[in-house]
């Protein structure tokens, strides 16, 4: 069903290391997940690196894991484990597997430059973010800054629902500007460590 868009993304991070892609799935799933993120009671503080330190002055977002139990995130999970296969297939990666969560950046909150690879050890090597915000406005912040390895700007990622953003997880530090309202997304890396290291 999605072997189009999957060699498009893994043509993408040979070529570049990043995609930007929108309109991804049919708008029903799209909303049925914003609608999902929104209702979440459980949201924790998002930590920093594998230790998972709080930091609020590195990052400020909420976090909450996703799993298939709802028919929603199991079609997105479903549409991820299609395209790790596809990966590893193409690309050799040996992703062992996929793991996201729902973030949330309320107004005032923010994540400065980074990057999604541990150091110091294998572990995540592709990271996909997908956005949920209707009628969002460049007023209300929180873009996605990418750099490259030199520190200069690449792309600002307005999160506009049903907007996906592939890229190499070694590769890219990337920042979120401070949002001035709610903000949500999923976040999500492919991993070639054992489930449970590194978490």
């Amino acid at each position: 069903m999605y072997k189009k868009l999957y060699s498009k993304i893994t043509d993408a991070l040979v070529d570049n290391g990043y995609i930007i892609l929108e309109n991804v799935f049919e708008p029903a799933l799209a909303k049925q997940l914003l609608q999902m993120s929104q209702n979440i009671r459980q949201y924790k503080q998002a930590g920093i690196s594998h230790h998972s330190t709080i930091n609020t002055n590195r990052r400020k977002d909420k976090i909450y894991w996703i799993d298939a139990e709802n028919e929603p995130t199991a079609r997105y999970l479903d549409f991820m484990n299609g395209l790790q296969n596809y990966l590893n297939r193409q690309l050799y990666l040996g992703i062992k597997y996929y793991e996201a969560h729902f973030a949330l950046y309320q107004a005032g909150d923010f994540y400065e430059k980074h990057l999604d690879a541990f150091g110091g050890t294998k572990n995540r090597v592709v990271t996909t973010v997908y956005y949920l915000n209707e009628e969002y406005t460049s007023q209300n912040g929180g873009e996605l800054v990418m750099y490259d390895k030199n520190d200069k700007q690449m792309q600002t990622v307005a999160p506009l629902i049903n907007t996906l953003v592939v890229f190499l997880s070694e590769e890219f530090p990337h920042e979120v500007l401070v949002s001035k309202k709610e903000r949500y997304s999923i976040a999500g890396w492919f991993r070639v460590d054992e489930r449970g290291v590194n978490i």
